[in-house]
C-alpha cells in the first residue's frame, strides 16, 4: 500500500495546477452529468492565464459552471455539447455551445478518429471514488465512455471525492494511470424525483400495460419514465439493462419486481452506463456488485440489447408525424437535448425475443401565440416543425403511447400509421389531422 500512496502524493495537484497541464490543442472530454470533476472545472477560467489556445471541451449533460457562460473563453476553446443540459441551452443562442449530431455507441470512435486527424491530445476528466489498498478507484457515477478514453490513451486528469459512491463494471482505474490527481469534499449533485402529473400517470398505466412478466426493462430520464416504473411494482422478475439507473429503479429492487432472473443475459446483474439521483441512491450503489456500469459501447449497442428478454425500451419524444417520425431532441430549430441511446435502444428491443420498443410523450402542449396568450398545440402533427431533428426514423418507430392509447405502427402502412395515430392524439386535434391525411395524401 505504502507505493501506491507514494505514487498517488507524486500526482496531486491542485485544481488551479490540473488547469496548467493543458496544453494548446487539447481536446478536453469531461465525464458524463454528475460524474463530471466540478472542482477542477470551476478553474477552467484559469486557463485565460496560462496563455493556451485552441482548446477544444467536449461535453455530455454537463452540470453548471462558470467557464460556460464565459464569452471570453471563446478565444481559448470551442465548446462542443454531446448531450445538451439547461445550462448549454441557455448559451446556445450566444454561440458558446454548438451540439454534435451522435449517437451514444459511436460517437466516441468518431470524435477520436477527428482528435486523431487533427493532431490533438485527448484529455479525459473525470471524478472518482477514493482509492483502495491495491492502489484502485472508480470511476463512480458513470462510465459511458471515461474508462474507453483511458483505454484510448488520454491524458488522464481525476478528482479524487470521497463522497462518490464506489462502483463495479467499467469502472476501475488504478493510480499508476492517472497524470494528475486533484482531492475534493464537494458534495455529490443529487437530483430529486419531481412528483408526476395525472397525465404521466394515465401514460404510465399505458406503457405498463404492455411490460410482460419477465421483461427486462430500459427507461430514459424524466417524468413520463417515473410514473411508468411506479406502475412496473406489481409485475415480477423484471430486469434491468439501461443506459441511465434512475431512482426509481432502485424502488423496483427493493419492492421485488425487478430481481433479474429472466434477463437470459447477465442474469443477476442490473446493468447501466451512467446514474444520477439522490443520495438515497448513491448510498445504494456504493459497494454494491450487483449493479454493473458499463460503457456504452456496449450498454446501449442494438445486438447486446438483443441478447436480453423481452426487452422493452422506454423512452419519450417531443413531437411526432403521422409517418412516425420521432423529433426527441430540438424544439423546431432549438437543440434540447439530444439522441443519446433512444435509437440505438429502439433498434435493440426489436432484436430481442419478445421485445418492444415505446416512445411515449404527452398528445399535447401549451404555446404563446403572437398576444401572448396560452394557446394548446398537438403533439402528433401532419409534418414535424421546420428544423426539427428525426432522432427515431418511420422505419424504427414501434409502440407510440399517449395519454388516450397505445398506437402500434409496427408492419403499417404510411395510411394505417396515420390512422393509429390519431386515435391516440388529443380528441380536439383528430379532425384536422384527419384532414391533414386527405390534404397531403399521406397514404
Amino acid at each position: 500500500m505504502s507505493k501506491y500512496i507514494d505514487l498517488y502524493n507524486q500526482k496531486k495537484k491542485t485544481a488551479a495546477g490540473a488547469i496548467e497541464m493543458i496544453r494548446n490543442r487539447d481536446w478536453i472530454f469531461t465525464a458524463q452529468a454528475a460524474a463530471e470533476p466540478v472542482g477542477i472545472l470551476q478553474e477552467l477560467q484559469h486557463l485565460k492565464d496560462t496563455g493556451v489556445r485552441d482548446i477544444i471541451l467536449n461535453t455530455c449533460l454537463p452540470m453548471d459552471y462558470p467557464a460556460l457562460h464565459d464569452p471570453e473563453m471563446k478565444k481559448i476553446m470551442s465548446h462542443h455539447g454531446w448531450f445538451f443540459s439547461a445550462a448549454l441551452r441557455k448559451e446556445r443562442p450566444n454561440k458558446l455551445v454548438s451540439a454534435v449530431p451522435q449517437c451514444s455507441t459511436t460517437v466516441l470512435k468518431k470524435t477520436l478518429d477527428r482528435v486523431r486527424f487533427e493532431g490533438r491530445r485527448p484529455v479525459v476528466m473525470a471524478t472518482v471514488s477514493p482509492m483502495d489498498d491495491c492502489g484502485y478507484m472508480t470511476l463512480s457515477i458513470s462510465a459511458i465512455y471515461e474508462r474507453d478514453l483511458i483505454n484510448a490513451g488520454a491524458y488522464v486528469i481525476l478528482e479524487v471525492n470521497k463522497n462518490y459512491p464506489r462502483t463495479f463494471g467499467d469502472t476501475l482505474v488504478h493510480v499508476s494511470e492517472a497524470d494528475v490527481l486533484v482531492e475534493s469534499d464537494r458534495p455529490i449533485p443529487t437530483a430529486v424525483v419531481v412528483p408526476y402529473t395525472d397525465v404521466d400517470e394515465k401514460i404510465g398505466k399505458n406503457v405498463a400495460s404492455l411490460v410482460e412478466d419477465g421483461s427486462t426493462i430500459q427507461l430514459g430520464i424524466g417524468n413520463i419514465p417515473n410514473a411508468v416504473a411506479n406502475e412496473l411494482k406489481t409485475k415480477k422478475h423484471l430486469g434491468i439493462h439501461t443506459e441511465m439507473f434512475t431512482e426509481t429503479m432502485v424502488d423496483l429492487i427493493e419492492c421485488g419486481a425487478v430481481d433479474n432472473s429472466q434477463k437470459g443475459f447477465y442474469n443477476g446483474y442490473s446493468v447501466c452506463s451512467f446514474t444520477m439521483g439522490s443520495q438515497r441512491l448513491y448510498d445504494f450503489l456504493d459497494d454494491n456488485p450487483s449493479v454493473l456500469f458499463k460503457s456504452s459501447t456496449f450498454s446501449n449497442d442494438p445486438y447486446t440489447i438483443g441478447k436480453n428478454n423481452k426487452f422493452v425500451s422506454i423512452n419519450t419524444t417531443l413531437e411526432m408525424d403521422l409517418m412516425g417520425q420521432a423529433a426527441s431532441e430540438t424544439v423546431g430549430y432549438h437543440q434540447w437535448s439530444g439522441t443519446g441511446g433512444q435509437s440505438e435502444t429502439v433498434q435493440g428491443a426489436q432484436m430481442s425475443p419478445g421485445g418492444k420498443s415505446i416512445l411515449a410523450m404527452h398528445s399535447t402542449y401549451y404555446a404563446k401565440d403572437e398576444n401572448g396568450n396560452k394557446v394548446l398545440k398537438s403533439k402528433i402533427v401532419p409534418f414535424l416543425h421546420e428544423g426539427a431533428v428525426v432522432t427515431t426514423s418511420r422505419n424504427d418507430v414501434d409502440y407510440v403511447v399517449t395519454e388516450y392509447g397505445i398506437a402500434w405502427l409496427r408492419g403499417l402502412t404510411v395510411e394505417e400509421r396515420a390512422k393509429e395515430l390519431i386515435k391516440i392524439a388529443h380528441p380536439d386535434f383528430r379532425e384536422e389531422l384527419t384532414k391533414a391525411v386527405e390534404e397531403y395524401e399521406l397514404w
